[in-house]
């Protein structure tokens, strides 16, 4: 045989040598739950591991994310006060504009990406403002622009809007540049479906709708096509990085995106997939190493450019030591 594909597979450094996917510590980005309150930092039932932390102790955290090589972190608010207008959404004093403020002085090396939605503010838990039991679209659209704008003033670096109302992301380019903000990226949540995957995140962040669901904004997950032209329209209302969510079960949307824009693509490997390999690692039915490289590198083969991932410190270890890279 003159064709031996073998020969390229036949040790450590030429498998490395040709390996197709490469995956490297500058793709990883850590979520983080910030939470109201000083002296806290209470682990996650659901999800082993991850923590609410206040932002007196969050530093803590920060510091592991720096110490491991991971340069970027993404904060999700968990206020003690939440109304119907969502008002610690874009309060100056609210809880992830406290934490940015403290975190750019402590750990001035990372760069800090904000969630922009309503769920985690709201007294009914939607991401956004009702209208008798629907979601008032446009004037969500209104607030969540405030927000952007808040988190902007308070330090962050990029915002990411995640609510999957119409016409966010134009909103919130306008209310930036008018507000010398230019250079503050956004990305877009522009793939999001009504995914089952979320529900320890629900917990972590006290975010369950109190009534109905969220599927007359999130996506349908039985819809390729419909996340296209999502895709679309927030590349033409300024998005400038476009992210895909879930990650796992949604490994042919990621790379659909990748053929149809040129901007850069982010999955977001969620908190179901987390617990999901938590769990059954626990339990000793799998080796969790394997299986975290295993899916990470699946995100990046499909597409991804950046890797949103509770699992980002120890990716980082495992491209230190060699098992992924």
């Amino acid at each position: 045989m003159m064709k031996r594909p073998r020969r390229l597979r036949n040790n450590e450094l030429i498998r490395k040598m040709v390996r197709e996917t490469r995956v490297d510590k500058a793709s990883l980005i850590y979520p983080m739950f910030i939470r109201d309150g000083a002296g806290i930092r209470e682990e996650l039932p659901s999800m082993p591991g991850q923590f609410r932390c206040s932002v007196d102790r969050m530093c803590y955290e920060l510091q592991k994310v720096s110490d491991a090589g991971v340069s970027a972190v993404m904060f999700f608010g968990v206020p003690d006060d939440k109304d119907e207008a969502a008002s610690q959404a874009y309060a100056e004093g609210g809880v992830v504009q406290r934490a940015l403020k403290e975190a750019k002085k402590r750990f001035p090396e990372l760069y800090y990406i904000t969630d922009v939605c309503l769920c985690e503010y709201t007294s009914h838990g939607h991401c956004g403002m009702l209208c008798g039991h629907e979601v008032d679209n446009d004037e969500t659209v209104r607030i969540l622009a405030k927000t952007a704008l808040s988190h902007a003033q308070a330090g962050a670096d990029m915002v990411a809007p995640s609510d999957m109302m119409d016409g966010r992301v134009a909103a919130i380019r306008e209310i930036l540049d008018k507000n010398a903000y230019i250079n503050v990226p956004i990305m877009s949540y522009a793939v999001k479906y009504a995914s089952g995957f979320y529900e320890p995140f629900r917990d972590a962040a006290k975010s369950a709708p109190s009534f109905g669901d969220r599927k007359s904004y999130q996506m349908d997950y039985h819809n390729s096509r419909e996340g296209i032209r999502e895709v679309l329209l927030d590349e033409e209302e300024g998005a400038d990085i476009i992210m895909v969510k879930p990650a796992l079960s949604y490994l042919d949307m990621i790379t659909k995106v990748k053929e149809i824009t040129s901007l850069p693509v982010a999955a977001y490997s969620v908190s179901g997939e987390y617990a999901m390999i938590k769990a059954a690692a626990q339990k000793g039915w799998i080796n969790e190493a394997k299986i975290v490289c295993e899916t990470a590198v699946a995100a990046f083969r499909a597409g991804a450019q950046s890797y949103l991932t509770y699992y980002a410190k120890e990716l980082a270890g495992y491209i230190d030591e060699g098992r992924i890279g």
